[in-house]
């Protein structure tokens, strides 16, 4: 029997981190090149510090011409992301800042796999949904990317102008009875650009957002606040610390409450099993819970490069299941093909939607209307009530 009573913490980062800058420069190249040709091919990785971006990797066109125009547009996508982040700093700017492109062909070794509609490379992949918020999300990681995002959209609309891009946010929720009640701490790091403020100074600004965004009565005069907590923080994003792409996988999908296979998503195209997959067992994770045949569920898939059909499927509804595992894992290769290319036909995902799942999450997000997102969809609730 799951515990029903304890604390969970989890984290969020802003698009103004510099993990997360990387992850959307990642992402900014992946869309341009899924605009030029659906099939193309990307593993991108980007690199920030002080003054310089870095980018790596190995990309592919069948239009090789259009390749080579594309390499040469990829240090504007970079600063274009940049200054839709907001960075203009005297050492981290996106007018001034070196942009180092060092993205080549893919490899014909791996392409030959994934060609003959085989998964990109091997791997284990988790998807997860639990009832306790509306998304089907754990209250932690939801709520710290809720807080971030409408601080954005503050420091970016004028309301908040000595706010800066750089922010960190992490959650203590106690849970009764399985149910998230109350936060018992909260921490908020947020970039500010006038060195007079003080950790006071930012919780004025950053509290009222807080407040707007958690549920009544999570916040009680028992609520430990941490803003700022090490004074100033005027030096951040990749002048204050490097960045690296994928390196915030447990931000990106559930806040620790659930496993995670290890692959980052962010610069990888959905051949990419890493990304697509677990796409996939998100979708049939929170179809499983919306359909009401459990109250928390975890789908595992597996590939083997090469291969087409998934290796094993694994689900685990932590006793809150009204019907038994095997059955789900039965169902939900029967509502959907799960086999790479089928992953990405069901979900339609060659497609430019991903510079906007590189910050506040990959999962949790309202379904779009271009397709975005198209994961979040809740379509086989029927299908998987009706095999019960």
């Amino acid at each position: 029997m799951p515990r029903q009573n304890y604390v969970f913490t989890s984290e969020s980062v802003s698009e103004g981190h510099p993990d997360k800058l990387c992850d959307q420069i990642s992402d900014a190249v992946l869309d341009t090149l899924l605009a030029e040709e659906p099939q193309a091919r990307v593993a991108c990785e980007a690199f920030a510090t002080t003054a310089t971006v870095v980018i790596g990797g190995e990309i592919g066109l069948c239009d090789e011409a259009r390749l080579a125009e594309v390499m040469g547009d990829v240090p504007e996508i970079a600063r274009e992301v940049i200054r839709d982040i907001g960075y203009e700093q005297e050492k981290f700017h996106w007018n001034t800042c070196h942009v180092l492109n060092f993205l080549h062909q893919q490899s014909a070794h791996i392409a030959q796999g994934v060609d003959t509609g085989g998964a990109g490379d091997q791997g284990i992949m988790f998807g997860y949904a639990v009832d306790e918020t509306p998304e089907l999300m754990p209250a932690p990681i939801q709520y710290a990317h809720a807080i971030l995002r409408r601080l954005a959209e503050a420091r970016k609309s004028g309301a908040e102008p000595t706010l800066g891009p750089d922010a960190k946010s992490q959650l203590s929720v106690r849970y009764e009875g399985g149910k998230p009640v109350e936060v018992t701490q909260i921490v908020v790091s947020h970039q500010h650009k006038d060195e007079s403020q003080t950790s006071d100074d930012i919780r004025a600004i950053v509290e009222p957002y807080v407040r707007e965004v958690l549920p009544d009565g999570w916040l009680t005069d028992n609520t430990v606040w941490h803003v700022n907590p090490t004074g100033r923080f005027v030096i951040g994003g990749p002048d204050g610390d490097a960045g690296l792409t994928g390196r915030k996988i447990i931000v990106d999908t559930y806040g620790g409450a659930a496993p995670h296979g290890g692959g980052a998503f962010s610069g990888k195209d959905p051949t990419k099993v890493d990304r697509s997959a677990a796409y996939a067992a998100r979708y049939l994770a929170k179809n499983v819970v919306a359909a009401g045949l459990a109250r928390r569920c975890v789908i595992q898939l597996s590939y083997a490069i090469g291969v087409r059909e998934p290796l094993s499927i694994y689900a685990d509804t932590f006793g809150t299941g009204l019907v038994p595992e095997a059955e789900i894992e039965r169902a939900v290769a029967r509502v959907m093909d799960l086999t790479p290319l089928g992953i990405r036909n069901h979900l339609d995902l060659c497609r430019p939607i991903y510079r906007r799942t590189a910050a506040y999450g990959h999962f949790g997000r309202a379904p779009e209307a271009d397709g975005g997102f198209s994961w979040e969809r809740t379509d086989l609730v029927d299908a998987l009530k009706g095999m019960f």
